[in-house]
């Protein structure tokens, strides 16, 4: 008997159970909660997320036949197998110890090399020549950045590659030339938009015989840093590409010159399962626009380099960044790209060592060497939730990409601000959901560490990064840190604490134990977050045991944590035996003693409904900490 009769009889055994069944089940297992409100989950992209799906949710999904390197790509440009290349960044700004790292690292598994420039001088050819001494470019994936005159760079470029008789055919890498990008972050070309383009059209053409080598690059990163939702990053990424296209063709080159010069540069988020969707979404649109351009179907692939965000990055218990992007490359990895940066775990707030470099490194490393990564193509197909979230992130971001299009573009919907303001709305809503712990930054506004304090913070890392230019067209977008006003918080207890006793909360714990201990731990780590040192407690015999024991520790917050019906005796109780310069906290919010208790002087209450970054602001100004 044939494998697939064997296995046809097994599942004939059990009949088939429709979608309505599952969902009946569920229902009379919810014992009346409502079904939405308990197991959907409603992202920021305004996908509503089911607690289970079947094959009926991929019916009408054309690409679901499509192997892997086939069009539209939805499974990536890959066929042999899912490798990709591990990159690290380098600072360019000294060429001879720029060379001397590059060197090191290509011997401790890096494949791939970008050396960045921050200055204001263009490479010399002989910049070049001692970047590259000693390497093997044919051999590894080499790319620049941050270039100033990138003409003339890439004529010194060319001439050195020429010079080495390096194949053409060989050498991949890239030269990330993105003045779009550039628009976007300053609000403003560099000289001026025709000018921008022509440069573009020049040094594409330069490298034309350079197939594997792309001169363009579309930074969807920065959208992401300023808090935008994947389906955001992607439409506007789209639209950079679709307007470098559009720009191009006007000087004389075609779609598939253009796309074959192009490389997208994406963040890598930590929503774990839509950022695999988002790749493969990518992907997916990418194919379309370009056969809206009139491009072959061979010349439809998005070529990907990915990084991993900063937005969701902390600088108070920065190990668990490790953590962070461990699972975004594990995204990257399994969402088909071709190459991958790991910042150090440390990169925010100082500049990385040997140790936080080797871990990022090594993080790549261990996917490919231990877990496989790199040997199986596209994983994700035929899964009922990857398949229809990827379809989902591409229908929402064709939806918005297509308004930006028929605004005029990219650059038009820009100069009109409907870029900014989206990501202003969206960025106003996400600070909220942290301030809120709707959205969990682990370390930093939940479950931080009791003992961790800060000597110092480079201030610039506390604050949103505006590079609007003071002549500018229109303002740039701002790039964020989804901590940063929470750190902003603790780190000023800490300076605080360098000239004064660090503030303690003292948890007056009473009555029930289910209810006093819960309250505690959460009051604990509530107060925590700020800085401040907390004391926990066995449950008082007497409210004038807990209140004495407070004044004993020197207690600045004491916080009550009994249960509800206990508050509205014992909260009057507290408030009269403490002294009037210590501040009284209700753990939990009872809701038929709160207004009586209000009236009684007694206003401060903690809950998971709280704010927790306005109320933690509120008691530092009590305090004094802050004025």
């Amino acid at each position: 008997m044939s494998e697939q009769k064997k296995s046809n009889r097994l599942f004939d055994e059990f009949p088939p159970v429709s979608p309505e069944a599952w969902k009946e089940r569920i229902v009379a297992d919810l014992k009346g909660a409502d079904f939405d409100k308990k197991l959907v989950w409603k992202t920021r992209e305004g996908i509503d997320v089911q607690p289970f799906y079947t094959a009926q949710d991929l019916s009408g999904l054309s690409h679901l036949d499509n192997n892997p390197g086939e069009f539209p790509y939805v499974r990536g440009n890959k066929i042999k197998n899912n490798d990709w290349h591990i990159s690290q960044n380098i600072c360019a700004c000294d060429v001879k110890k720029a060379n001397k790292k590059a060197l090191d690292i290509l011997n401790k598994g890096v494949t791939s090399i970008c050396f960045e420039f921050h200055t204001d001088k263009t490479p010399t050819a002989n910049d070049i020549e001692t970047l590259i001494e000693g390497i093997c470019v044919e051999a590894i994936e080499l790319n620049f950045a941050g270039v100033v005159g990138i003409v003339d760079f890439s004529e010194a470029l060319l001439q050195v590659l020429k010079k080495h008789k390096i194949d053409p055919s060989k050498l991949i890498g890239s030269i990330n030339y993105d003045p779009i990008g550039r628009f976007t972050l300053k609000g403003k070309f560099c000289t001026t938009q025709q000018d921008a383009f022509s440069k573009c059209e020049k040094i594409t053409k330069l490298f034309a015989s350079y197939n594997q080598l792309r001169t363009i690059t579309v930074s969807g990163i920065h959208y992401s840093n300023a808090g935008a939702t994947t389906v955001q990053e992607l439409a506007f990424a789209l639209a950079v590409g679709s307007e470098y296209i559009a720009q191009l063709s006007k000087l004389g080159l075609t779609a598939a010159e253009i796309n074959n010069k192009m490389k997208f540069h994406f963040d890598i988020g930590g929503n774990y399962f839509f950022e695999i969707a988002k790749f493969r979404a990518a992907r997916l649109l990418w194919s379309q626009v370009m056969q809206q351009y009139g491009a072959a179907k061979a010349d439809s692939k998005m070529y990907i380099h990915a990084q991993t965000s900063e937005w969701n990055k902390t600088i108070y218990d920065p190990h668990t960044n490790v953590l962070r992007t461990t699972t975004e490359a594990m995204s990257a990895a399994l969402g088909g790209v071709q190459s991958m940066v790991i910042d150090p775990f440390n990169t925010i707030y100082e500049d990385s060592n040997e140790l936080s470099e080797r871990i990022a490194r090594n993080q790549q490393i261990i996917l490919k060497e231990e877990s496989y990564f790199d040997k199986i193509i596209d994983p994700a197909a035929g899964s009922y939730y990857l398949e229809t979230i990827t379809h989902k992130i591409a229908e929402k971001a064709w939806k918005l990409f297509v308004e930006i299009e028929n605004k005029g573009g990219y650059l038009a919907a820009f100069r009109e601000q409907f870029v900014q303001n989206i990501l202003n709305e969206g960025a106003k809503a996400r600070r909220q959901a942290v301030a809120n712990r709707q959205e969990n930054l682990l370390g930093t506004n939940q479950f931080p560490n009791f003992k961790e304090e800060k000597e110092h913070i480079n201030p610039d890392a506390l604050k949103p990064t505006d590079l609007t230019k003071p002549d500018a067209e229109v303002p740039g977008i701002i790039r964020y840190r989804g901590a940063q006003e929470f750190e902003q918080l603790r780190y000023r207890t800490d300076v605080y604490a360098k000239k004064n006793r660090r503030p303690l909360a003292f948890m007056l714990t009473y009555g029930p134990v289910a209810f006093s201990n819960a309250r505690s731990q959460f009051s604990q780590n509530f107060f925590a977050v700020a800085g401040f040192a907390v004391k926990d407690n066995p449950n008082f015999d007497t409210i004038a045991d807990g209140v004495k024991a407070a004044k004993e520790a020197k207690a600045d917050i004491v916080v009550l944590c009994s249960s509800d019906d206990e508050y509205a005796t014992i909260a009057p109780q507290a408030l009269e035996l403490l002294d009037k310069k210590t501040i009284l906290v209700v753990a939990g919010f009872p809701k038929d003693s709160v207004e009586e208790l209000k009236s009684k002087g007694i206003n401060n209450f903690i809950h998971v409904r709280s704010n927790v970054l306005e109320s933690l602001t509120g008691f530092q100004k009590e305090l004094g900490i802050l004025k």
